[in-house]
């Protein structure tokens, strides 16, 4: 078994219960980690033969792109994407952070995890 993290993925989006949050954004951080068996393309080294985490980070930034209320929605987004694209991933844990939300205090950032597993 082996374990692919992605870190601070950095992105601009407009997720959030308020309207104002749909029209002016604000910045988000993605934690993504994975695990599957690289045993195989730590042997072979070839692309084909393990996870790619190109394709985790265009999953993680298309998902991202889509608005919705809660953190929660684009968390079970990403990981049902990472499943259903990528066999190789047996687990996939991802975070997603909001940086200095509007909740009235001082606050620098509030996170949602989510896992899957096979």
């Amino acid at each position: 078994m082996g374990v692919i993290k992605l870190k601070n993925i950095k992105v601009f989006s407009y997720h959030g219960c308020l309207d104002e949050e749909g029209k002016i954004g604000s910045e988000y951080r993605v934690d993504l980690k994975v695990k599957g068996d690289l045993s195989h393309s730590a042997k072979t080294d070839k692309l084909d033969d393990t996870i790619d985490y190109v394709h985790l980070n265009k999953i993680v930034k298309e998902e991202m792109a889509i608005r919705s209320k809660l953190l929660e929605t684009v968390a079970e987004r990403i990981l049902s994407r990472i499943m259903d694209e990528l066999l190789m991933v047996q687990k996939a844990k991802v975070e997603v952070s909001k940086i200095n939300p509007p909740i009235g205090g001082n606050v620098s950032m509030v996170s949602v995890s989510r896992s899957k597993s096979r």
